[in-house]
Formats: C-alpha cells, sequence, structure tokens
C-alpha cells in the first residue's frame, strides 16, 4: 500500500496511482488533522472525494507520528504540539476514532502506543497495558459512532517491542476487543531481522486467520517474503517513494544509487529486467542528470517506476504461493535484496 502522507503520494495524481495497479493508499491521521482539518475533509465529501481517489482508502491513528514527538503522555491519552505552527493539540482514543470517521477512510486504526525500540521491560509493559485499554475505548468510540460503524472498519494494533510473550500476550488482549482487521505496529523500526522474526510470528499465530492481518511500515523486498512466510497479508512503508526521491533504484539485480557516476553515461533502462517500467523510455543518464540537476520530472519517473516494481514483485510473490512455489522465490528473494 502506498504512503500518501496528507493525502497524495508525493509527486504522483490519484490518476498515476490508478494506473500503476495502486489498490489501497494511506494518509496520516496527524497531518490531516492538522491540515487541511478533518472537517474540512469531511465536508468535502471524505478522503477519497477530496483526492478524487476511486480506490480504497487507510488512515492511520496518527500515534507513530505523536509519538514520535516525545508527547506528554497519560492513561487517557497524549497532547503533542503541531509540527506546523507549535499548536497544542490533545489526541484520546475516541478522538482518533472521531477524526478519522470524518476523514472517511474506508479502514481506520485505533489509537496505540507505539514505543521506540530498544525500550525497557517496563516501558513495553506501560505501552502494552495502554494498548489494550485504549484499543477498548477506541473500538467502543467506532462503534458508538454513526458514520463511522455504516461506512468503516477499524482495526486493532498489537504491541510489545521484541518481547515474545509480550507480543502473544498483546494479540491475545486485541483480538478479545474484536475488530475488523489486525495490525503488527512498532516492528521494523530499526531492530534487526532476526529480532523481529519470533516475536512477529508470536502475534500473528494468535490473530484470526480469515481476517486480515497488516505488518505496519515495511517494505523491502526480502522483509516482505519474511513476513508473508509468517502470515501477512497486507504491508505499507514509505521506503519505495522515499528511495525514489534521493535517487535510490529498485531493480531486480538489487538496488542501485542513480546518482553515482557510473551511470552518468549509461544508456539502459532503470531495470533492464522490468520492462513494463513506467519509466523504461528513459535511459539511467537521462534519469540522473534530472535527479541531479533537481528537475521533479526525474523524480516523478523514479517514483513511478520504484512503485510499478514493488507492485510488480508483490504479485509475483503472490504468484508463487499460488502456484506452490514461494520457498524457492523466497529463496531467490534473499539471494538478491540479502
Amino acid at each position: 500500500m502506498p504512503v500518501g502522507t496528507r493525502g497524495a503520494v508525493r509527486h504522483l495524481s490519484s490518476t498515476d496511482l490508478a494506473d500503476l495497479g495502486a489498490e489501497v493508499v494511506l494518509a496520516n491521521t496527524y497531518h490531516l488533522m492538522l491540515r487541511p482539518g478533518a472537517d474540512i475533509v469531511r465536508d468535502l465529501g471524505g478522503l477519497g472525494a477530496f483526492a478524487a481517489w476511486d480506490g480504497l482508502t487507510l488512515t492511520d491513528s496518527g500515534g507513530y507520528q505523536i509519538f514520535s514527538l516525545q508527547p506528554k503522555v497519560d492513561d487517557d491519552g497524549a497532547v503533542f504540539r503541531s509540527t506546523y505552527d507549535g499548536s497544542t493539540h490533545r489526541l484520546t482514543p475516541e478522538g482518533a476514532a472521531g477524526v478519522q470517521a470524518d476523514l472517511g477512510a474506508d479502514i481506520q486504526m485505533v489509537l496505540d502506543v507505539c514505543q521506540a525500540l530498544p525500550a525497557p521491560d517496563r516501558v513495553l509493559r506501560e505501552a502494552v497495558e495502554r494498548t489494550a485499554a485504549w484499543a477498548q475505548r477506541g473500538r467502543r468510540a467506532f462503534l458508538e459512532h454513526p458514520d463511522a460503524v455504516q461506512r468503516q472498519c477499524q482495526f486493532g494494533i498489537v504491541q510489545g517491542g521484541v518481547d515474545a510473550v509480550l507480543r502473544a500476550e498483546s494479540a491475545e488482549r486485541t483480538v478479545e476487543v474484536g475488530f475488523d482487521g489486525y495490525a503488527v505496529g512498532g516492528l521494523s523500526v530499526g531492530e534487526a531481522r532476526e529480532e523481529m522474526a519470533e516475536p512477529l510470528s508470536a502475534a500473528v499465530e494468535l490473530l484470526p486467520a480469515d481476517q486480515p492481518r497488516y505488518f505496519m511500515g515495511l517494505g523491502d523486498p526480502a522483509g516482505l517474503v519474511e513476513v508473508v512466510a509468517r502470515g501477512i497479508d497486507m504491508f505499507d512503508c514509505v521506503l519505495p517513494t522515499r528511495h525514489a526521491r534521493h535517487g535510490t533504484i529498485l531493480t531486480s539485480t538489487g538496488r542501485i544509487n542513480l546518482r553515482n557516476a557510473r551511470f552518468a553515461t549509461d544508456d539502459l533502462p532503470l531495470d533492464p529486467g522490468f520492462p513494463s517500467s513506467p519509466a523504461a523510455p528513459w535511459s539511467r543518464a537521462y534519469l540522473r542528470h534530472l535527479l541531479l540537476t533537481d528537475e521533479p520530472t526525474g523524480r516523478r519517473l523514479l517514483t513511478l517506476h520504484n512503485l510499478a516494481w514493488l507492485f510488480d514483485f508483490v504479485a509475483r510473490l503472490r504468484a508463487s504461493i499460488l502456484e506452490g512455489r514461494f520457498e524457492a522465490f523466497r529463496a531467490e528473494t534473499h539471494e538478491v535484496w540479502g
């Protein structure tokens, strides 16, 4: 799922996303509640109408961004400052459900406590306790909101750091509340991949297999095959679009940095192994030139390529499952991506 933080994937339009085959696009509750304001989005028909996007939408709760700002947190909610004008705001589980009901995405996320890692055991325990309590409050507010319950789904979020026992407990308590889907948050935030495997498995094993299971914030191919192997269905990440803006390209043979001088006269397309790339007509040399001269067209074409490449990768991953050759695909992915 591409990430459109402020209601748009940077450098792309909703038409571009449709042409790429995107099915769900994310938007950021924290940013949209501050600019332009959830009430404005609501009055203009909701996020889909506001962005002229006919596909599905998902809004995060705002928790990840808020907790990155070192807010004042108590059992009731979090107090934080706007990154735009320094004004003070308070977000509670009930408030997050209400704001996202106004934004009108097809899927809204419950407010959770996303604890930075590494963290002491007592801090992780407190985060799990608050996440569980906020899940109950957020779900109740969602079910009592006439617009939300009629038009939206709500996902719960599992926390617990890299502690497998805490992850299992958080998963059990989240499932007890009863959501339309379940997410694993607070992993792939800098810890080693091997540290992620056990707590992820401990959580996913307890999540309903007949409901969506969503890993929040993951976009590298090697990571994707590993979470899919453990039962994950959905994922989002800024990786393909952020990489593109900085000249890092996803290819069949791994990442390349287009800023490298060796591409200055390279007349090959970005990825000869992916001829259907939207950027295929242009050479590496030309696209590097656009990037280094800060021509916006360059970042747009690189963004289109990276997203198209990752959509194609996920399509091939899905096909490998259906055709009974997932383990071979998994091994091939690790050969290229480590």
